[in-house]
């Protein structure tokens, strides 16, 4: 996996041509599996008293370093953009959700985090019409309002089960929305890279002050963490960035959920958790709701451009 990405990379072995859409659906299970190592290591890091503004930090610059050291290589490296205003709200916003998803991690298992978050391009869908005037039609609306009722499910309001931490999950999905409205505003008119790197370094800023006031020195094995967890932000993002290059987003779509499969593996693995039945029946609804939702987004489209 790692081998095609950098085949993949300008100025790089030539990537394959007879097989690219593959390439971009092992890219993409690769990205989101690498995102799960980055939850896993920060619930470990946070279970071993490192604190949360530490990993964030650790998260972020190791990241960052990652990206800067790509960029020379390729001779890519630039920080111009059309958009500098957008891209350090992209970054604020990324870095509030990395720390409330880290805060939620300390009380939640994974399988409920990512859960929730794939609630994600449901906010997305019901923001759209206010920040970008874009027209929902009823299906799409009601595909929205039954994903909803699965995120009520899995945290369950007023019941045993329910934990204030997962409000932090639900606030997480909704900030990333608005990551994402802000990426379709801005197009593509930044490079790709650009658009990882500035808010890379915007999280890093941010985290700084407090990450130094809180750093100590762990022993090796939460260090090595520390650095898996960086490099697979790093990794993972390029990841992600490469598979939309190999593969069309409407055909990577279905494979970002796949995600839920390494959460519970990893989650019972390391952690000894198991889901329970409501986090497993809400997570099969809101992923059916958000693939419907984007199903009917390309056909809205396809007759778009039949129309014109």
């Amino acid at each position: 996996m790692i081998g095609l990405l950098f085949m993949a990379i300008p100025g790089s072995a030539q990537s394959p041509q007879t097989d690219n859409v593959t390439t971009g659906i092992v890219l993409m299970v690769g990205a989101v599996a690498t995102f799960t190592i980055i939850d896993a290591c920060a619930k470990y890091l946070l279970a071993a008293a490192v604190p949360p503004m530490m990993v964030v930090f650790a998260r972020y610059s190791l990241s960052l370093l990652y990206v800067l050291g790509l960029m020379w290589w390729t001779g890519t490296l630039t920080f111009k953009s059309h958009h500098p205003g957008l891209q350090v709200l992209r970054g604020v916003l990324l870095f509030a959700s990395t720390l409330m998803n880290f805060i939620a991690l300390q009380y939640l298992r994974l399988d409920q985090t990512s859960a929730i978050f794939f609630s994600n391009p449901l906010w997305v869908c019901a923001l759209s019409p206010f920040l970008l005037g874009e027209r929902i039609g009823p299906r799409r609306w009601a595909a929205v309002v039954i994903g909803f009722l699965g995120v009520l499910l899995i945290i369950r309001p007023g019941a045993d089960g329910f934990h204030w931490a997962m409000l932090l999950s639900v606030t997480v999905a909704v900030i990333t929305s608005l990551y994402q409205i802000i990426t379709r505003k801005i197009g593509g008119r930044d490079p790709a890279l650009v658009s990882l790197l500035l808010p890379s370094i915007v999280g890093s800023a941010l985290a700084m002050p407090m990450g130094i006031l809180n750093w100590h020195v762990p022993v090796w094995g939460l260090v090595a963490l520390m650095l898996l967890m960086g490099l697979a932000g790093g990794i993972g993002h390029h990841m992600l960035i490469k598979a939309h290059t190999m593969a069309p987003a409407p055909t990577l779509a279905p494979f970002i959920y796949t995600q839920i499969i390494w959460m519970i593996i990893v989650g019972y693995v390391v952690f000894g958790d198991v889901p329970d039945i409501h986090t497993l029946v809400g997570a099969g609804i809101v992923v059916s709701s958000g693939l419907y939702v984007y199903y009917r987004e390309q056909v809205t489209k396809r007759r778009t451009l039949r129309s014109t």
